[in-house]
């Protein structure tokens, strides 16, 4: 029989007992819900407060630990994550009903992000600076910004956070880690991982409380000043609220948001390519990724012919129980699958739904062919590829966070590139083509912050940045470099030795050039 954990926040290590309160949430296995995964204990709105009270105390003090130390602590995470691959991968595909394959390679991103950031405790680089005055010497430093919340969703339990909590304690932060309940036991099992390779409790505070709770917690550090800064990553709707509260205190938040991520298909695409890809980025992890294709934009001369072999490839796929073969097992949680039926929801007669026999949630009424074990345990729902679909649908224009891929024609490129960029978003979006011009005017037109040319919407490598624009984000870029000025803010330093005061702009020395010079007639000249 699967373990159950009861589970609680951990904020120490002089924080108050009390740390629930919050009422009591039930992480069941959505594979199988009679398997609860966790009992979790919710805070309230003070026991996010107490956390990051806590690791204001904290932080000071471990940002005085060298950074090629706090990197030695990174390296040794990585490698604890690496010997429990197997079992945490495990549990994530328990949890959130993730393939495992897709688990594994979940976990492998953490290890690859630590492997990253490791090596730059020894490359925080500043920069030295010629002054435009004698003996004065400029140097720029990074420097901490202090207590990190960090707010993450449940599709991606273990690797997107990786993605803050990493670089926030190689750099100096203390961190308050706020994980979705229906992934709590996973957030629980990297933060264990994490104080066991060395990170001090004060310094990484795991806390378990719902939405709002979180909300008015968040509101009240920020008055204390106890917050310098904020990732976020989840929908595009709570990340507005998140972002307006972030501006009424002067901070700039991290947010990583949802997506409406666009696939141009061309006239000379390779086409079982393109259907691979889109049939990964559609409906792989039940197309509950940020990343997830969203609109297919298919050129007029080939989109029937292309529509044929993804309806054809979506019909042979299994979909089914998450620890076998399949492309995809259950939607993640109940408040997913019931998104999900308000989607469908907003199908119209002029669509024509393809890719499986039925619609809606798989079951003995609704059979799925060659459906992968049992679907009366989970929360299992047919992929739909809706073919017709117009730019005033509601799936067009909205992230649908679900197993359905709407397809539209598209006369010329420009045309195509205007399709994509029209719901408003902006995280990744790709092009199947065989021409390099093609490929070069889509990067030059398209909108999204990551992009693909002849790959799928989705995956993303631990030394790129990661991140989108418009309703997807508001330019901050998680992984690789780029993520290092979310968690540092640049410090300037002058040190001037003249035992005077120069004063800029003022005590300059210049030296002017004679102007009316010209060139004698032996040199050129006139």
């Amino acid at each position: 029989m699967a373990v159950q954990a009861t589970l609680s926040s951990v904020i120490g290590p002089d924080a108050p007992e009390v740390v629930d309160g919050g009422g009591e949430y039930l992480s069941k296995n959505p594979a199988n819900l009679d398997d609860v995964v966790a009992k979790v204990a919710l805070g309230t709105p003070d026991t996010l407060v107490a956390a990051t009270e806590q690791a204001q105390r904290a932080q000071k003090e471990w940002s005085q630990v060298p950074a090629p130390v706090r990197g030695r602590v990174i390296a040794g995470l990585g490698r604890l994550v690496e010997a429990n691959k197997e079992s945490l991968a495990k549990l994530v595909t328990r949890e959130i009903g993730k393939p495992y394959a897709e688990a594994l390679g979940e976990v492998q991103e953490i290890v690859d992000t630590c492997d990253f950031f490791l090596g730059e405790g020894r490359r925080l680089y500043g920069q030295t600076v010629p002054s435009e005055m004698p003996d004065k010497q400029l140097f720029t430093f990074r420097v901490p910004v202090g207590v990190a919340v960090v707010i993450t969703a449940g599709n991606f339990p273990v690797a997107v956070p990786s993605w803050y909590l990493v670089p926030a304690l190689l750099c100096g932060n203390a961190v308050v880690w706020k994980p979705a309940e229906y992934a709590a036991g996973a957030a629980r099992a990297v933060a264990e991982l994490a104080w066991k390779a060395g990170v001090p409790k004060g310094v990484l505070n795991l806390v378990y409380t719902d939405g709002e709770a979180t909300f008015k917690g968040l509101e009240a550090s920020l008055e204390a000043g106890t917050v310098n800064k904020v990732g976020f990553t989840g929908s595009s709707a709570v990340g507005t609220r998140v972002g307006e509260l972030c501006g009424r205190h002067l901070q700039n938040p991290c947010l990583e948001l949802g997506g409406k991520n666009p696939m141009i298909v061309t006239e000379d695409a390779d086409l079982d390519l393109a259907v691979e890809g889109a049939l990964f980025s559609g409906w792989g992890t039940a197309g509950q990724r940020c990343t997830s294709l969203g609109n297919l934009i298919v050129h007029r001369d080939v989109k029937d012919e292309f529509t044929r072999r993804l309806d054809e490839a979506l019909r042979a796929a299994t979909v089914g129980e998450p620890g076998g073969d399949v492309l995809y097992g259950p939607m993640l949680d109940q408040k997913f699958a019931d998104n999900f039926e308000s989607i469908l929801d907003t199908l119209q007669p002029h669509h024509t739904t393809l890719g499986s026999d039925a619609v809606g949630r798989i079951g003995n009424d609704k059979p799925r062919k060659g459906f992968h074990g049992d679907p009366a345990t989970g929360l299992y729902y047919h992929p739909v590829l809706v073919d017709g679909m117009r730019t005033d649908d509601h799936i067009f224009r909205n992230e649908t966070f679900g197993p359905i891929v709407g397809i539209t024609a598209y006369d010329t490129l420009d045309e195509a590139i205007e399709l994509g960029n029209a719901p408003g978003y902006g995280l990744s979006a790709a092009i199947y083509t065989t021409d390099p011009a093609k490929a070069f005017r889509f990067r030059q037109g398209i909108g999204a912050g990551m992009l693909s040319v002849n790959n799928s919407t989705s995956g993303a490598e631990a030394h790129l940045p990661f991140g989108g624009n418009g309703k997807s984000g508001n330019g901050s870029r998680q992984s690789g470099i780029w993520v290092l000025d979310q968690f540092t803010r640049w410090q300037s330093l002058n040190w001037d030795f003249s035992g005077k005061l120069q004063k800029a702009q003022m005590d300059v020395d210049t030296v002017e050039p004679e102007l009316d010079y010209r060139l004698p007639p032996e040199l050129g000249g006139n």
